[in-house]
């Protein structure tokens, strides 16, 4: 009993000293196929790195991941190579045959199996699984970490990964950017776009979902001027999407919740 107290003090004090973090816990190992992997020249590469620590056994890991890999691999269609993930058991004792065969057995090519991951989930504080971490940048930052994985964090990392590499952030609005505004949203049927463009540009307008997959075009044309552009939600399922619009090189962003 006193033995069984004094592990769950120390594991309350290793949660609490570790989960403050905000710079990454740099690995030099090998995958299970022998390839040697360092994490911190992967982000000095310019790259997004995608950690997730795993239980063997659990049911509610391998979904995170198909949901990530699916981001990433949107994300990688214009940035090709520059989403990274590897798959740590959270402990020291899973193998690494175990470890390879989740990876495929899952269906996750994205994600390089890894062994031995004790001691970064202590670092990272976590314990809930599974454990994410997406860390970049020359600064080796931690951009984003969670214990509780949710539908709605895959979108966090997607503007994360993406303000990484465009250096603004997806829902930062640069400057000089045109300006638009839906109505109404929540949305229900229609919905309509207001932009205002100065001057001739090539002005694109879709929507995609939390994934990043594209749900719908609603403009892709060259335009100037005020424009209001009426558009049907009605063959988009219930959910939380995001309206993007580029316009002279910007790219701006608004969340559209479509409820029917």
């Amino acid at each position: 009993m006193i033995k069984s107290i004094l592990l769950s003090l120390t594991f309350l004090l290793v949660f609490s000293i570790s989960k403050g973090q905000t710079t990454a816990m740099n690995f030099n190992k090998m995958d299970c196929s022998g390839a040697v992997h360092n994490l911190f020249a992967d982000l000095d590469a310019g790259n997004a790195v995608i950690i997730e620590f795993y239980m063997p056994s659990c049911g509610s890991c391998p979904p995170p991941a198909k949901k990530m890999q699916t981001m990433a691999n949107n994300i990688m269609r214009t940035y090709p190579g520059k989403v990274k993930a590897y798959a740590f058991p959270f402990n020291n004792t899973t193998t690494c045959s175990y470890s390879a065969s989740w990876t495929s057995g899952n269906g996750l090519p994205l994600f390089m199996p890894m062994d031995s991951g004790a001691a970064q989930v202590s670092y990272y504080g976590g314990f809930g699984m599974p454990t994410v971490v997406l860390v970049g940048g020359a600064n080796h930052k931690i951009l984003f970490s969670t214990l509780s994985f949710s539908t709605g964090d895959t979108t966090i990392m997607r503007d994360k990964i993406l303000g990484l590499f465009t250096g603004t952030g997806i829902n930062a609005m640069p400057e000089n950017a045109p300006a638009f505004s839906i109505y109404p949203n929540p949305a229900n049927g229609n919905a309509t776009i207001n932009i205002n463009v100065n001057g001739a540009s090539n002005v694109m307008v879709d929507i995609t979902d939390m994934t990043g997959k594209q749900a719908a075009v609603i403009i892709n044309e060259k335009q100037s001027g005020i424009i209001t552009k009426e558009f049907s939600t009605s063959s988009l399922p219930n959910g939380i999407y995001f309206v993007r619009m580029i316009a002279d090189g910007k790219t701006t962003t608004q969340k559209l919740n479509i409820i029917h």
